[in-house]
């Protein structure tokens, strides 16, 4: 890797969309850190970038989010490496629900969608792990990675977020005008409310507390990302800090009922992680800015 070029972290970048944006940015000269918990992954899935689209400019280094031992070492890795960090995507993320019931393939998308959204199951242990990923695992990495990437003169944090998580699908109005109004929110306030999601899963008050309509764990978790992740921006104007939503991607996060493919759902963070100026503080639906 040169050390006149730019240097990328991609969490969970094994598969998926992750992988895919591991290969549009090396296809765009960004020397990529390709990250995954699992080594044989992570390490296989750099031999096929390298294997099948000739990018040389990609290497592996192991990374569990949920694990802050594990974020220093990367962390001391790139410091060691290259000095600093030019983009960070954080990427790496989990449901916290689990299907209950296998579907046809054959079936058309609509209807797979349906039947999945019907019989999912979600749990105060899923809701733990989804929390110590989506939200502090995510929390970790920019407070970790914040002072690498202001070294950089093209500081970008890409969080991958979903659009789930809009505030138009929180069902509580007062809590939305709170987690809107970015000028008095606080990390701690988000806090509170995640450690207030988890009791009510502890509680099993899911349905009486229904946060949101859909998968609450996962949108309530990305949701507290987002709130953080304004909040980072405001305070770090230096650094261009975006939460992006790819598009309901055909991935095997969703069984494969997505509308778009990995190559359209990486194009909105990649556009972010590359453009040249652009705002910080925002919320893109693929490439274009849209509300919180």
């Amino acid at each position: 890797m040169e050390s006149n070029k730019k240097i990328a972290v991609v969490t969970g970048g094994n598969k998926g969309i992750g992988l895919e944006i591991c290969k549009k940015l090396a296809s765009n000269g960004v020397d990529v850190i390709l990250t995954a918990r699992d080594e044989k992954r992570g390490k296989e899935a750099v031999e096929e970038l390298t294997r099948d689209y000739g990018l040389k400019n990609i290497i592996f280094h192991q990374l569990d989010v949920t694990d802050r031992s594990s974020i220093e070492s990367l962390a001391g890795f790139v410091k060691n490496q290259f000095g600093k960090l030019d983009i960070l995507v954080n990427n790496a993320a989990i449901g916290g629900f689990e299907f209950t019931k296998t579907i046809d393939e054959e079936l058309p998308q609509q209807e797979r969608k349906a039947i999945l959204e019907n019989n999912l199951t979600e749990s105060y242990e899923k809701a733990v792990d989804c929390f110590q990923t989506n939200y502090y695992g995510v929390k970790n990495m920019m407070e970790t990675f914040l002072p690498l990437v202001q070294l950089s003169n093209f500081g970008r944090i890409v969080n991958v977020s979903t659009g789930l998580a809009q505030l138009q699908n929180l069902n509580n109005e007062k809590l939305r005008n709170e987690l809107m109004d970015i000028d008095n929110l606080t990390v701690e306030r988000i806090e509170e409310l995640a450690e207030s999601f988890l009791k009510s899963a502890k509680d099993n008050t899911f349905g009486e507390n229904k946060w949101t309509s859909r998968y609450q764990t996962y949108s309530v978790s990305k949701m507290l990302m987002n709130a953080y992740t304004r909040i980072l921006a405001k305070s770090c104007p230096s650094v261009t800090i975006n939460c992006v939503h790819p598009g309901h991607t055909k991935t095997d996060f969703n069984l494969n009922t997505g509308h778009f493919t990995v190559s359209e759902g990486a194009e909105g963070p990649v556009m972010v992680a590359l453009a040249e100026g652009g705002p910080t503080g925002q919320f893109y639906v693929q490439t274009q800015i849209s509300t919180f």
